[in-house]
């Protein structure tokens, strides 16, 4: 196996990763991986373990979307990848560059028909960009290929599948790949046809503007609020946001509701919709007699940049375009504590009042974010981590990636119970790495949407089966336990009062804790 401590494959990826700026690596390897997991001290490129591979993917997005660059994760075979397959996807829907580095069996005993073979490139290839190597001889150079392809552009997720022998055979020096740019800068477009195009729509009236991608960043945010006050449009941010900044001193915009009908109320009426790193926004689910889309028929549709693209400097010259001045930004009021009895608007108010400056929160609150999400625009400027693609179990993993991204920031993974439940062993690793990351879980003990989708349907009470299947009890879940025995400290609150003394001693401790907010109905 390899050459007795010389350079073998394994050692040749990890080697040219480093290389290509690669510098952290989430894993749950198995024996598949061994080769890799043993080269790792020699090439000082830092591993951090997961319980489970979904909190290694959903680590790698969070991490991905504060740093801009890529980390990479170790997964085990198809099961492997398998098992982190949602928040790859959430990933993907974040256009956030992730390399997966999967180990396959021995090429030569794939035809054994073993018990953990399957079709890794299948399930890989419905995230993204797929590799195989095929030997310890082009083990580098496509490595060196994922990793200009998770950069992009645009950047996505991109896996390399990596049998067993290409990486403990010896790998022969090849010439330096040279180094790809990061996804971080893209470029802003060459042509003024869309601009010209938007600034036409915005002048005629009746027309709004979608906000997504890095037109959530605050030069976009001021840029946009330019326009909006020059041309009396309206402007709405995506439901779900991959990164987007706000707090005091922010421009801060209604995001377009989750629900169908009360975005077509929104968008309604509108002649011209112009998209801002935003895409044609359409309907989460289909409903019987509701379209998929929900812009009004005959809206134009205005694309003047993607999501990756510098719409800062894009929305700068529509406003110039426009002749719109620079304007004065009132800020909302920042919220007070709220006192009294637990729910969901006290909640939301008393963190925002007390979340520190430059605090990232990771929200997969779900319904009971809502209120924060009111009360956000008041608090210290902050940016925020939205369940991209809807599928849950993203928020505790996400927070340990974005930890890890910018150790100088208190993360607040600010979470439902009901999908913190799907990832809880991200507890462990917030323990294991010591990351500065409050959890705030919002114990309503029960799927809230699920029960808000049942009565949606016009149907009569539902059954106590039914009700059975979107309540977290009994048994009630213990989250305080639960942290103590993954190494995380809790405590659990019913107040407004006692929400923000534990708020208030969590943020100021170093380490991860959890706050379980029991919420009334």
């Amino acid at each position: 196996m390899g050459n007795g401590g010389g350079r073998n494959g394994a050692r040749a990826l990890l080697e040219g990763a480093r290389q290509h700026g690669v510098e952290l690596c989430f894993a749950n390897p198995g024996t598949t991986e061994m080769p890799l997991v043993a080269a790792l001290d020699s090439v000082r490129l830092r591993a951090v373990l997961g319980l489970f591979e979904g909190v290694c993917t959903g680590a790698a997005d969070g991490y991905a979307r504060m740093a801009e660059r890529p980390a990479a994760t170790l997964l085990h075979l198809g099961p492997g990848l398998a098992n982190g397959l949602a928040n790859l996807h959430n990933a993907r829907r974040a256009g956030s560059p992730v390399v997966n580095w999967i180990g396959d069996h021995a090429s030569w005993h794939l035809a054994a028909d073993a018990p953990l073979t399957s079709d890794i490139a299948s399930l890989a290839r419905s995230v993204g960009f797929v590799r195989t190597v095929t030997d310890a001889a082009s083990i580098e150079r496509d490595g060196a290929d994922v990793i200009a392809a998770a950069h992009g552009p645009p950047p996505r997720v991109a896996s390399l599948i990596i049998p067993v022998d290409a990486q403990w055979s010896d790998a022969p020096s090849v010439p330096p790949v040279a180094k790809r740019s990061s996804a971080g800068g893209s470029a802003r477009p060459s042509g003024s046809f869309e601009l010209a195009a938007a600034a036409k729509a915005l002048r005629q009236g009746r027309a709004g503007i979608l906000l997504g991608g890095r037109a959530l960043r605050a030069p976009a945010l001021r840029a946009a609020a330019r326009i909006a006050a020059h041309t009396g449009c309206k402007v709405w941010t995506e439901t779900f946001a991959a990164r987007h900044e706000r707090g005091r001193g922010i421009p801060d915009f209604p995001r377009l509701p989750y629900f169908p009908e009360a975005a077509r109320e929104a968008l309604g009426g509108l002649a011209a919709l112009v998209l801002a790193g935003a895409r044609d926004p359409v309907a989460f689910f289909g409903y019987p007699g509701q379209p998929s889309r929900l812009v009004p028929d005959g809206c134009e549709l205005v694309a003047c940049c993607d999501a990756h693209a510098d719409a800062g400097g894009v929305l700068e010259d529509l406003a110039s375009a426009l002749g719109a001045p620079a304007g004065e930004l009132r800020d909302a009021a920042r919220p007070a504590a709220a006192a009294g009895a637990l729910d969901v608007p006290a909640l939301g108010r008393t963190l925002a009042a007390l979340q520190p400056d430059a605090a990232i929160v990771v929200d997969e609150a779900a319904t009971s974010g809502q209120a924060w999400a009111g009360f956000a625009a008041g608090a210290a400027p902050h940016t925020t981590l939205g369940l991209t693609g809807g599928a849950i179990g993203q928020g505790l993993p996400c927070a340990v990636g974005a930890a890890l991204a910018c150790p100088g920031r208190r993360v607040i993974a600010f979470q439902a119970d009901g999908s913190g439940l799907y990832t809880l062993q991200a507890l462990w690793t917030m323990a294991r790495e010591a990351l500065d990351v409050t959890v705030v879980i919002c114990a309503n003990r029960a799927y809230r949407i699920l029960q808000i989708e049942l009565a949606r349907l016009g149907a009569p009470e539902p059954g106590p089966m039914a009700r059975a299947l979107t309540q977290l009890g009994p048994p009630v879940i213990d989250w305080v336990a639960a942290a103590r025995g993954f190494g995380v400290p809790g405590r659990r609150v019913e107040t407004g009062e006692a929400l923000a003394d534990a708020l208030s001693r969590a943020l100021a401790e170093p380490g991860p804790n959890l706050i379980e907010a029991v919420l009334g109905h």
